[in-house]
């Protein structure tokens, strides 16, 4: 059966992975060097690559196959991002056609298939930093690197305002790549003593008097580190609160064909009104494997923050 037209086909990326293994290393080069130097100039580019100031990065005149094309079509937003010195934000969530992305009792294993979940670490290798709530770092335990493919793990930044999580956790104590442990400056001594000063980010102001984290504020202490690529990896939770924020500039949302009933919910948004009122970002929809990826392009972030 024919897919729909405004439907990209990255499943065939799967059968014929030989310009995507090319392809990618060229990604990851453009990244380092990017993470290294300044805006491009007379610095030569991965051959793969050109770059134009009206279009960003483009695919140079070799004929790639459209596996690998559709491939730089959904990276691309990434990679364009190396070249502003702002902070970019994307986030990602896998969740069930019902919305969910867990049962009631945490069973997340697996909403998604294999193809999203290789997705997922390619965002990792791409981005400076990885950010995930304290709920997910307990529930899952996560070690948020690139293990299935190429490419740098991302230093790890757990929120964790409460410091309820427990030190033992594998981003405190696999060393596989860095962790940072992000609190209330008025809290930094407290997690200081727990899990060591050189694994704390203490914001000021970062908790609001309702006790919500104020995520634009987290936004610059992270680049004031150099961490201006950022992907939010989950949960529902934290990337709902990303995007009601408006500090997402785009958001990966991947949709398996799977109905779980009840359980944890994933993407939530402040209710509408009415239908005018509701967000309608520019959309693009990409097939991998069973599940379908909608691209939402969140920028630009303008505004009062909610």
């Amino acid at each position: 059966m024919k897919r729909p037209g405004n439907v990209h086909a990255l499943a065939d990326a799967l059968a014929r992975p030989g310009e995507v293994d090319a392809l990618w290393p060229q990604c990851l080069a453009w990244v380092r060097q990017r993470r290294r130097l300044p805006l491009p100039g007379g610095t030569p580019l991965p051959q793969a690559f050109q770059w134009r100031p009206a279009q960003g990065l483009t695919l140079e005149a070799r004929q790639w196959n459209g596996a690998a094309r559709q491939l730089f079509a959904l990276l691309k937003p990434v990679l364009d991002a190396r070249a502003d010195p702002a902070p970019w934000v994307i986030g990602q969530l896998g969740q069930s056609l019902d919305g969910f992305i867990a049962t009631h009792d945490g069973d997340a294993n697996y909403v998604n298939g294999t193809e999203v979940l290789l997705h997922l670490h390619r965002l990792r290798a791409l981005c400076d930093a990885v950010i995930v709530g304290a709920d997910t770092a307990a529930i899952d335990d996560p070690q948020l690197t690139t293990r299935r493919v190429e490419g740098d793990n991302p230093v790890r930044v757990v929120l964790d305002p409460k410091l309820r999580l427990d030190p033992g956790l594998k981003v405190f104590t696999d060393a596989q790549a860095p962790t940072l442990l992000v609190c209330d400056l008025r809290q930094a001594e407290a997690a200081a003593a727990r899990i060591g000063t050189a694994r704390v980010l203490g914001v000021a102001q970062l908790l609001r008097e309702d006790g919500s984290l104020h995520l634009r504020v987290l936004l610059e202490a992270l680049a004031l580190r150099g961490l201006r690529v950022l992907f939010v990896e989950g949960g529902g939770v934290t990337v709902s609160r990303f995007m009601a924020q408006r500090c997402l500039d785009r958001l990966h949302l991947s949709v398996a064909p799977v109905v779980i009933g009840d359980g944890r919910p994933g993407l939530q948004m402040p209710r509408s009104q009415a239908m005018r009122d509701c967000l309608r970002p520019p959309a693009r929809v990409f097939a991998m494997g069973d599940d379908m990826l909608w691209d939402l392009d969140l920028a630009p972030r303008g505004g009062a923050t909610p």
